[in-house]
């Protein structure tokens, strides 16, 4: 007679280790869920920091406050004005500025649309924002921001005229004219 198979015997090793081995990986995974949430709350106040940054920008132009207006700019700033000639560097900007202000002149944009993004890491931040200014009529902020002593500091403004698409030939040709070419 032929000796029969002997049973089937289950590793009770892997039996032990399930009750151990499921909880760690539920907890690993609410980690991971919890890690992203709180990752989405940071970036969500970043924008927000951000947001705040460019708001307190545009309410310090509107008052004429020179401190308070360079105070968000970063070290190495630079400010590009409507004029295709116009690359400011921070103390350039803060000479043109000062003399506008100090005659009580300043600039009033009011926001229509911001968008706002954060890098992986959060310390750069770029935005994009529709403007509505009583002489210009609307225009476009752009630029970066960057975490500079632990605050948001502007390190690029970009401020742009949008001209709707029916417009731009006549407007490059009137352009083109007024420089002779």
């Amino acid at each position: 007679m032929l000796n029969p198979a002997p049973p089937a015997r289950r590793p009770r090793l892997a039996l032990r280790l399930v009750p151990t081995i499921v909880p760690a990986l539920m907890l690993q995974f609410a980690a991971g869920g919890l890690a992203a949430q709180s990752a989405a709350v940071e970036e969500s106040r970043a924008r927000a920091d951000v947001s705040a940054v460019l708001d307190a920008l545009h309410e310090a132009a509107s008052e004429t406050d020179f401190d308070g207006y360079f105070s968000l700019y970063a070290r190495e700033a630079v400010f590009l004005g409507t004029d295709a000639t116009e690359r400011w560097t921070r103390e350039a900007f803060m000479d043109y500025t000062r003399a506008r202000f100090d005659t009580g002149t300043g600039w009033t944009y009011h926001m229509l649309e911001r968008h706002v993004s954060i890098s992986p890491g959060g310390s750069t931040a770029w935005f994009d924002e529709r403007l509505e200014n009583a002489n210009l009529g609307e225009t476009r902020g752009s630029g970066v921001l960057v975490l500079e002593d632990e605050r948001w500091k502007i390190a690029q403004y970009n401020l742009t005229i949008p001209i709707p698409n029916e417009m731009a030939r006549d407007i490059a040709q009137r352009i083109r004219a007024l420089k002779g070419g």
